[in-house]
C-alpha cells in the first residue's frame, strides 16, 4: 500500500562564514530530524556558505575545494540514514561567471538528484550571484516538491508555475537574518507565504538562518493558509510536520483556479454585455 504521509523537517540555524561550521550544524540537524522520523530535510538558503555582502566581502579566496568536501560529507549522510535533503548553497560556475544561489537536492542514495538556482536576485544580489533560469521538482512517496528561493517569494507567477506541474508542496528557502534590527519584513514574509499556499493549496515549509536579528523564524503552512508550526526566533532547531495526501482543506478558489489561469477574469458562464445592460436600465 502506498504511503500517504510524508515528514518533512524544516530547519534553521545561526548560518555564518565557517563552511566547516555550518555543515556540522547541518549534520547535526539531519540526525535529529531522521530520529524524528524525517523523509525529507529541508534547510536554508546559503545554509552551507554563508551569505555573500553579510557573511563574506566576496567570493575572492573561497575555498570551493572544502565546500565539495564537506558537501560530499553530507551526502554519505543523507545516504547512510536514507532521507532527502534540500541543502542551501552555492554553486561555482566556469570562467568569470558568479556562483548561483542554490538548492542541492540530495537523495537517499547520496546522489545530487537536482539544483534549483535562485532565479530573481535583487539588486544588490547580482554583485554575487548569476541567477537561474529553470523549474526544479521531485518527488516522495508521491507527494510532489518544488524550490524556490526568498526574493522569488515575491513573483507569485512562479507559484502558479510549480501549480501547473502538479506540486503539493513548496520548500523555500531564506536567509533574511543578520538584521540592524525590525524590518518589514517581519510584517510581509510570512504572511506572504500564506497567501502563495492558501491560493495554490499548497504545503509550504519556509525555512530561515536564525541568526540574529532573525527577521522571522521558520514556519510550516497547510493548503488553507494557516501556520501549523514554527520555530522560535534566534534558536537553532528542527520541527517535523506531517503532510497527509488524504487530508482535505478548505479551498474556495478550487473549482476557479485553472478557469483563472487560463485567462477568464470571472466564473460565470455566460458572458454578457454589461454596457448594454446599463443603458437599457438608464
Amino acid at each position: 500500500m502506498p504511503k500517504t504521509t510524508v515528514h518533512v523537517a524544516t530547519c534553521q540555524f545561526s548560518v555564518g562564514a565557517s563552511v566547516n561550521r555550518n555543515a556540522a550544524q547541518v549534520r547535526r540537524q539531519i540526525l535529529e530530524a531522521k530520529q524524528r522520523r524525517a523523509d525529507v530535510v529541508h534547510f536554508p538558503e546559503s545554509a552551507m556558505t554563508g551569505y555573500p555582502g553579510t557573511d563574506l566581502s566576496s567570493w575572492d579566496g573561497f575555498d570551493w575545494e572544502n565546500l565539495k568536501t564537506q558537501t560530499r560529507s553530507i551526502c554519505d549522510l543523507a545516504r547512510r540514514k536514507k532521507v532527502w535533503v534540500v541543502l542551501g548553497s552555492a554553486h561555482r560556475l566556469s570562467g568569470d561567471c558568479l556562483p548561483h544561489n542554490c538548492l542541492y537536492v540530495i537523495g537517499p542514495d547520496g546522489r545530487v538528484r537536482d539544483r534549483y538556482d535562485k532565479r530573481f536576485c535583487m539588486s544588490g544580489d547580482m554583485a554575487y550571484y548569476t541567477p537561474g533560469d529553470h523549474v526544479v521538482t521531485f518527488d516522495v512517496h508521491g507527494v510532489r516538491f518544488g524550490l524556490l528561493i526568498c526574493f522569488d517569494l515575491r513573483f507569485p507567477e512562479l507559484y502558479r508555475q510549480l501549480f501547473k506541474l502538479r506540486v503539493r508542496c513548496v520548500l523555500q528557502s531564506f536567509y533574511n537574518a543578520r538584521a540592524p534590527g525590525p524590518t518589514v519584513h517581519r510584517h510581509i514574509m510570512r504572511q506572504t507565504m500564506q497567501a502563495r499556499a492558501a491560493t495554490n493549496a499548497f504545503w509550504f515549509s519556509g525555512a530561515n538562518a536564525s541568526g540574529r536579528s532573525q527577521c522571522y523564524p521558520s514556519v510550516f503552512v497547510q493548503p488553507d493558509g494557516e501556520i501549523v508550526a514554527s520555530l522560535r526566533q534566534h534558536r537553532a532547531g528542527v520541527m517535523v510536520n506531517l503532510i497527509r495526501t488524504r487530508q482535505t482543506f478548505y479551498d474556495p478558489a478550487g473549482p476557479y483556479r485553472e478557469l483563472a489561469m487560463g485567462g477568464a477574469m470571472h466564473n460565470g458562464s455566460v458572458v454578457r454585455d454589461s454596457r448594454s445592460k446599463n443603458r437599457s436600465a438608464l
